[in-house]
């Protein structure tokens, strides 16, 4: 269950609290604090979808076999698809993130950040490369210094706080909190990464409810910790800088800290990649188990084993990605807007299959249809980044049809209605 809590916290905080304070201040000024509070809060539904889906259905699969439970093969396969491919166009931009703190405090400029993201990609492929428990131990142990880091950035800077940061508190209106949630939305994206892993813990129906909820109260806390002393320490400042944790450590405890800073930003994203690479190459596995990828993939589905193959596609997909950025100059932006086109629909395939799946009148269902209109409205916000989404779903829809009648999928999954009864609520209910 720790492992599991810090796969998830890696997963969700990603390198979002390095630049996200930031951002939100600069839409909303103090006012962003509003918009990180309804994001956690939106959080709570999303996180208890995948925790009440994760023990139910146990699998390697994770959203992949939710929807093909629910919809079946082919919606299936353009949910596994999107994930699949949106782990490597993401990994480039999550890793430059933190490449560029440590740039930063070594010098080098861009030929130092891309070295650092090749090295974390390198990285993540061997950890992953050593099975899920070995990561997981590895993610446990980063999971414990970073929160150490984040909270240690938040107390020394705290005492440094003034009230009157906080006026104006809406600099920009009251409206501007929409545009401040929307920057933020970007903290919704890896509540999922847990379910992939659901079917290796020794107690999926107790441990994945109570590792979501570890998770989601650490994420919350470290969110609005971070975001709060952003605004009350930095001031108008916040609005500004490239780098809030930088400039709280500095506060804190002085200009040497910006080392730590950089030591921050490289867990954070190690954390991030090593969440995202353990559930996509699981999930990879699965797809070319059950028919969705060509059967090449499908060595190491099973629960305890190892999918080689499938990391390593990933691993040489998120390189390849890599040096196109380093050729042609694309801005990571552009592949961070990819890749939450990617996710935003399979969070809504996701959400839609947990509202057939789960048992009617159950507080996880109900759970299911906020985080259902939640992510729905995301749609809207992603604008045509999401034709990149719907290219992917259209090729993969194409590689269902060819392999339609070829193949039985081998979904090793409960039969379980939805009309069952709730059997894994009470953990979820407990834990919530």
């Amino acid at each position: 269950m720790p492992q599991g809590a810090a796969v998830s916290i890696g997963a969700v905080l990603g390198t979002g609290v390095i630049a996200l304070p930031a951002l939100g201040a600069a839409a909303a000024g103090p006012a962003s604090l509003i918009a990180w509070l309804a994001l956690i809060l939106l959080s709570v539904p999303l996180a208890a979808t995948f925790a009440a889906l994760g023990a139910r259905y146990p699998d390697a699969g994770g959203v992949s076999t939710y929807v093909r439970t629910a919809f079946g093969a082919r919606a299936a396969t353009v949910v596994g698809w999107c994930f699949y491919f949106a782990v490597p166009a993401g990994a480039p931009p999550a890793a430059m993130f933190g490449g560029a703190y440590v740039a930063a405090v070594l010098g080098g400029g861009m030929r130092t950040t891309l070295i650092t993201a090749a090295l974390m990609i390198v990285a993540v492929t061997a950890m992953n490369a050593g099975g899920v428990r070995v990561s997981g131990r590895l993610q446990l142990g980063m999971a414990a210094l970073l929160v150490t880091l984040l909270l240690t950035a938040t107390a020394t800077a705290l005492p440094h706080a003034h009230l009157a940061n906080l006026h104006p508190f809406a600099p920009h209106g009251w409206l501007a909190i929409g545009p401040a949630a929307a920057v933020l939305v970007w903290g919704f994206a890896g509540w999922e990464a847990v379910t992939s892993l659901a079917a290796d813990f020794r107690d999926p129906k107790r441990d994945v409810p109570r590792a979501s909820v570890v998770a989601l109260v650490v994420v919350g806390v470290l969110y609005l910790g971070v975001a709060g002393a952003s605004v009350l320490v930095l001031g108008p400042g916040a609005a500004t800088t490239q780098a809030p944790l930088a400039e709280l450590l500095a506060v804190g405890l002085g200009a040497p800290a910006r080392i730590a800073t950089a030591a921050v930003a490289v867990l954070l994203t190690l954390g991030t990649m090593n969440a995202y690479f353990s559930g996509v190459a699981r999930l990879g596995a699965a797809l070319g188990r059950d028919g969705a990828l060509p059967a090449w993939f499908g060595r190491g589905s099973s629960a305890g084993e190892i999918p080689r193959r499938s990391l390593a596609s990933v691993a040489v997909l998120s390189a390849l990605s890599l040096a196109i950025v380093a050729v042609t100059g694309l801005s990571t932006r552009t592949l961070v807007q990819l890749t939450t086109g990617s996710f935003v629909l399979v969070y809504m395939l996701s959400t839609a299959a947990a509202v057939r799946l789960l048992p009617r009148r159950s507080w996880s269902r109900r759970a299911a249809v906020v985080a259902l209109v939640a992510v729905s409205v995301l749609l809207f916000m992603n604008g045509w980044y999401v034709l990149w989404t719907l290219g992917v779903a259209a090729v993969a829809l194409l590689y269902a049809g060819r392999r339609a009648g070829t193949r039985t999928p081998k979904v090793t999954v409960p039969d379980t209605a939805p009309e069952a009864a709730d059997d894994a609520d009470p953990a979820v209910a407990s834990a919530l």
